[in-house]
C-alpha cells in the first residue's frame, strides 16, 4: 500500500502538469467545436479548461500573494486569462491557460529530470549489509554498521559502506562514484566505496566510515545542495520579476482606466488591449531563461563525475582565465617510490633507510609511506620514535634512539651542514626530476633519499586542452625549484611557483586573481584547502582528495580525471552562452510584442502564442545542456616520471 502511494506520488509529480495541460487542450478543442451550436456548453467546457489547466499556476500565484505578499508571473497570466473571458473572449483566455500550463509542464519536467538523477543515485544506496561476527553472517541495516565491522560483499551485491578490502578479489563497478563505467579490480588493501557494484568475486571489507559520512552520501548531499542553490543571475531575475510584475499591473490598470475616462474609448476595447499587454509584457520567458538551463548542466555533469556545489560556480567557471594546479596528487599520481639512498658521515644505506623509516612510521604523508614501504621491502627492522612533530611544508622531527632527528626537504637542513659533496648529490638528483629528502641530526646530514612520482597519464593532455582554450596554467608546489621545473617542462607549464607553504599558495592565488581576474585552483590535500577557498573556483580531486579539500572546493572531480576541467569550463561557457541566448531572445520577443500592441494592436491569441511560445523555446534551449559535450581533446602521449613535493 505504501509502495503504491509512493509510486502514485512520483507519477503525479512526473506527469501531472503535462496531463493537466493535455486535458485542458482537449476541452478547449471540444468547446471550439460546439461553440456555434451550444454556446452554454462551450462556456462550461472553457471553464473546465480554465480550472484544469490553470489550477497549479493559480495556486502558486495565490501562495506568493498571500504568504509572501508579492506578485509573480503566474498571477499575471491567470488575471489576463480571466480578464479576457470576462469580456467574452473565452477562446483566447483558454488558449492562454493551455499554452501557459504547457510551458509550466515543460519547466517542471526540467526540474523533475534534474531531481530524477538524484533519485537514481538514491536508488543505488544499499539498505542492508552482511556483517560477520565470529564467523556468523547477519543482515543488518547500513545505519547499524560501525567503524571496524567486517562485512562480506557477495557477487552482484552493492558495497554497503566505505572500507578497505581485507580478503578476496573482484572487479567493482564504481560508476555511481566516478561516472566511469569500466570496472576496477579490487584486492586486499584496496579502498571500496558504498553504492558501488561488486562483480564476480566475494570481498571481505572492513568498514571505515559510518553510513552518513560515506563518499556516496557526500555525493548525494553535494548534488542536492547544488540544485537548491540559485546563482546570482537567477536571484537577480527573481527580484526583477517581483518589481516588474507590479509595474505591469500598474500599467495595465492605467490602460484600462485612462482611455475611457480621458479619450472616451470603449471600455471593452481598452480592457482587451490591457489584457494583451498583461500577457505580452509578463516576464515568463525571462524567468525561465536561467534555472532550467543551469539545472540541466548540473544534472548532466553529476552523471559524469563532475559535482558542482551550485550554479554560481558554473557561472564563475565560464569566466576563468587561469588555472593553478597543486603538483602532488593532482598533476602527479601521489604515490612515490624510493629510487636512491645516499649515505654520509660513516652511515650505510641500510642504516639511513632504517632511521628514516623509523621517523616516518608515524607520518601519513605519501613520501613517508614510500620510505616505510621501501624499508619493509628491504627487510629493515625499525622502531617508532617519540616526541614526533610534523612541521607543515618542511618535514618532520622526532626523538629516536636518544637523539633528535629531522627529515625533510633540503632547505630544512642547516646551512652549516651543507658540504660540497652533499650539495652535488642533491643537485644531481633534483636535475633528474626527483624529490630529495635529507636525514640529519645535530651533527649534520646522515643521508639523502630520493623519490620519484609518476605524472598522471592524463595530466599533459589536460594542460594542452586548457592552453588550447586560451586558459593560462600555473603550478603551485612546495617542492624544490629544479624538481618542479623538470615536471613543468614535461607538461608545458610556463608559470611555476615553488617551495610554497600553504599561506604562500594563498598569496600566489591572490596574485593570479589580480592579473587574470577569475582563477581556478586544483588540489587534493589539506594544505591546498586555504588556496581552494581563496580561488574564484576551487576544484578538488574527489577520489584521492582529503575531506577538507572536498568540503572547501566548489567543484569535485569524482574520477580524478583532470581532463574533465576543460570539459567543465567548456560546459560553463556553453551554459553561459545558452542563458545569454535565452535572455536576448526573450527580451526581443517581449519588446516586439509590447511595441506592436501599442502601435497598431495585436490579437490576444497572437500575443499568447508569441509570449508563451518564446517561454517554451527558451526552456527547450536550456534542455540541450542535458547532453554534455566534451572539450576538444588532444592526443595523449606517454607519461614521464616526475618528483613529488612534501
Amino acid at each position: 500500500m505504501v509502495m503504491s502511494s509512493i509510486f502514485h506520488n512520483r507519477w503525479l509529480r512526473r506527469y501531472g502538469e503535462g496531463l493537466a495541460a493535455l486535458t485542458s487542450g482537449i476541452f478547449i478543442a471540444a468547446a471550439c467545436g460546439i461553440e456555434s451550436t451550444s454556446y452554454l456548453w462551450a462556456v462550461i467546457f472553457y471553464s473546465i479548461a480554465f480550472a484544469v489547466g490553470g489550477f497549479v499556476k493559480a495556486k502558486e500565484g495565490l501562495q506568493t500573494l498571500i504568504v509572501e505578499r508579492d506578485l509573480d508571473v503566474n498571477l499575471l497570466m491567470i488575471v489576463a486569462a480571466i480578464g479576457a473571458a470576462s469580456i467574452g473572449y473565452w477562446t483566447e483566455g483558454a488558449v492562454l491557460i493551455f499554452i501557459f500550463s504547457l510551458s509550466g509542464a515543460l519547466e517542471s519536467y526540467t526540474m523533475e529530470r534534474s531531481s530524477r538523477d538524484i533519485s537514481s543515485l538514491m536508488d543505488l544506496k544499499p539498505e542492508t549489509g552482511i556483517r560477520i561476527i565470529d564467523g556468523i553472517e547477519t543482515v543488518v541495516a547500513i545505519e547499524a554498521l560501525k567503524i571496524g565491522d567486517i562485512v562480506v560483499v557477495k557477487p552482484g551485491e552493492r558495497v554497503p559502506a566505505d572500507g578497505v578490502v581485507l580478503e578476496g578479489s573482484s572487479d567493482v563497478n564504481q560508476s555511481s562514484i566516478t561516472g566511469e563505467s569500466v570496472p576496477v579490480d579490487k584486492s586486499a588493501g584496496d579502498d571500496v566505496f558504498a553504492g558501488t557494484l561488486n562483480g564476480q568475486g566475494a570481498l571481505f571489507v572492513q568498514v571505515n566510515q559510518l553510513s552518513e559520512t560515506t563518499l556516496f552520501a557526500k555525493i548525494i548531499r553535494l548534488v542536492q545542495e547544488a540544485q537548491s542553490e540559485k546563482p546570482a543571475s537567477q536571484r537577480f531575475m527573481e527580484r526583477f520579476e517581483r518589481v516588474y510584475a507590479r509595474v505591469v499591473i500598474l500599467i495595465s490598470l492605467l490602460l484600462i482606466a485612462v482611455p475611457p475616462l480621458f479619450f472616451r474609448l470603449p471600455w471593452e476595447e481598452t480592457l482587451y488591449k490591457a489584457m494583451v499587454f498583461l500577457v505580452v509584457a509578463s516576464p515568463c520567458a525571462l524567468v525561465a531563461s536561467i534555472m532550467p538551463a543551469m539545472l540541466s548542466a548540473i544534472s548532466s555533469s553529476a552523471r559524469k563525475g563532475l559535482l558542482f556545489k551550485g550554479g554560481a560556480h558554473l557561472e564563475n567557471l565560464a569566466r576563468v582565465k587561469a588555472v593553478a594546479f597543486d603538483k602532488t596528487g593532482t598533476l602527479t599520481a601521489g604515490k612515490p617510490i624510493v629510487t636512491d639512498v645516499t649515505a654520509f658521515r660513516g652511515y650505510d644505506e641500510s642504516g639511513v633507510l632504517r632511521i628514516a623509516a623509523s621517523l616516518e612510521s608515524l607520518s601519513g604523508h605519501p613520501l613517508a609511506k614510500a620510505i616505510v614501504q621501501e624499508a619493509q621491502k628491504q627487510g629493515e627492522v625499525f622502531e617508532r620514535p617519540t616526541e614526533f612533530q610534523t612541521l607543515t611544508g618542511w618535514g618532520i622531527q622526532a626523538q629516536w634512539n636518544g637523539e633528535m632527528w629531522k627529515i625533510g626537504k633540503p632547505s630544512f637542513l642547516n646551512d652549516s651542514f651543507r658540504t660540497e659533496e652533499l650539495s652535488a648529490v642533491i643537485d644531481q638528483l633534483e636535475s633528474e626530476g626527483k624529490t630529495v629528502t635529507v636525514l640529519h641530526n645535530s651533527q649534520g646530514a646522515a643521508g639523502v633519499i630520493a623519490l620519484r612520482d609518476d605524472i598522471r597519464p592524463e595530466a599533459r593532455q589536460a594542460i594542452a586542452m586548457l592552453r588550447k582554450m586560451g586558459v593560462q596554467v600555473a603550478m603551485l608546489t612546495g617542492d624544490q625549484a629544479q624538481t618542479a621545473q623538470a615536471i613543468a617542462n614535461e607538461l608545458g607549464i610556463d608559470r611555476v611557483y615553488t617551495e610554497l607553504l600553504p599561506g604562500d599558495k594563498v598569496y600566489r592565488i591572490n596574485e593570479l586573481k589580480q592579473t587574470f581576474g577569475y582563477v581556478a585552483m586544483v588540489g587534493d590535500g589539506v594544505n591546498d584547502a586555504p588556496a581552494l577557498a581563496t580561488a574564484t573556483v576551487g576544484i578538488a580531486m574527489g577520489a584521492a582528495g582529503s575531506d577538507v579539500a572536498l568540503e572547501t572546493a566548489d567543484l569535485v572531480l569524482m574520477n580524478d580525471d583532470t581532463t574533465k576541467i576543460a570539459d567543465a569550463i567548456a560546459l560553463g561557457k556553453r551554459t553561459s552562452a545558452i542563458i545569454k541566448q535565452n535572455i536576448g531572445f526573450a527580451l526581443t520577443i517581449m519588446i516586439l510584442l509590447i511595441t506592436a500592441n501599442f502601435i497598431q494592436g495585436i490579437s490576444l491569441p497572437f500575443g499568447v502564442i508569441g509570449h508563451e511560445g518564446s517561454t517554451i523555446l527558451v526552456i527547450l534551449n536550456g534542455l540541450r545542456l542535458l547532453v554534455q559535450r566534451d572539450a576538444n581533446r588532444t592526443s595523449q602521449s606517454d607519461s614521464p616520471s616526475a618528483g613529488v613535493q612534501r
